[in-house]
């Protein structure tokens, strides 16, 4: 994958130009038997990128083996979290972790192969595509050419009530707003305070669309085929569909009043 130069300084009065420095941040818990796969492929397909897995000390040796793999090739990152849990911090471990680190972009993406990896590099490059550059990058099951093909119809059902529910809420005009297959702008996250998010499970991606939109960030939609994971157990359950519910609508609340009372 060849990478759009970004411009770095003057030299001699010219401008230097580099490549971008990507990361690919993967979220884990017990995904042993896909990780190493996954980032195989992910390292063929971006050979100039970095993956960090973010692992929350799974018992099943996800962040041993990270650990093992960054010894062996340094584009491989390891942060494995001893005491924290949540699909929501782990995540924005990885988005500080690319802040901290000077990245220039940062694809999120789960860990089971039911986001492609082949889908990654176009994320990036739609990114930095000329005349309709984007901050956010999501990679949607629902504009045009995306699909859940293995999903029963009270699952799709459910997913298009959360994010027309997220619509409405947050104010989102992104068809996707609960996939977590998303390209960030680094420079774009740095104008959130991620101390004031209030979310640690799903509800997360909803709110991170919803507090980058209040900073300004222009946000485009591709489609994916997103394939149900082949190995591993999902972590989903009705409890944490029903607390991403209860936060959407307490920031729904708080957006609504606050324009109310100004």
């Amino acid at each position: 994958m060849s990478y759009p130069s970004i411009e770095r300084g003057c030299v001699d009065g010219e401008t230097e130009k580099r490549r971008e420095k990507i990361l690919v941040a993967v979220a884990t818990y017990n995904e042993i038997d896909n990780v190493p796969r996954l980032t195989d492929r992910l390292l063929s397909l971006l050979p100039d990128a970095d993956v960090l897995i973010v692992d929350d000390n799974s018992p099943d040796g996800t962040g041993a083996w990270a650990k093992k793999a960054g010894e062996r090739d340094s584009r491989v990152k390891a942060l494995v979290r001893q005491n924290e849990r949540g699909l929501g911090s782990a995540v924005i471990c990885a988005l500080k972790y690319a802040i901290e680190h000077d990245y220039d972009a940062v694809v999120n993406m789960d860990a089971d192969f039911s986001h492609p990896a082949e889908d990654a590099p176009r994320l990036i490059a739609r990114l930095n595509q000329k005349n309709a550059e984007a901050d956010v990058v999501i990679g949607s099951r629902y504009v045009l050419g995306g699909a859940t093909p293995d999903w029963p119809l009270k699952r799709r059902l459910m997913s298009r009530c959360v994010n027309a529910f997220a619509r409405i809420t947050l104010g989102l005009k992104t068809r996707d707003n609960s996939g977590a297959f998303r390209c960030y702008r680094v420079s774009v996250l740095r104008k959130l305070n991620f101390d004031d998010f209030v979310s640690t499970g799903y509800s997360f991606f909803e709110e991170t669309l919803y507090r980058l939109r209040l900073v300004g960030a222009v946000f485009s939609e591709i489609p994916i085929v997103f394939i149900d994971r082949r190995m591993g157990v999902s972590k989903i359950n009705r409890k944490e569909a029903i607390k991403a519910v209860t936060i959407m609508l307490r920031l729904g609340l708080k957006r609504i009043f606050s324009k109310t009372f100004r």
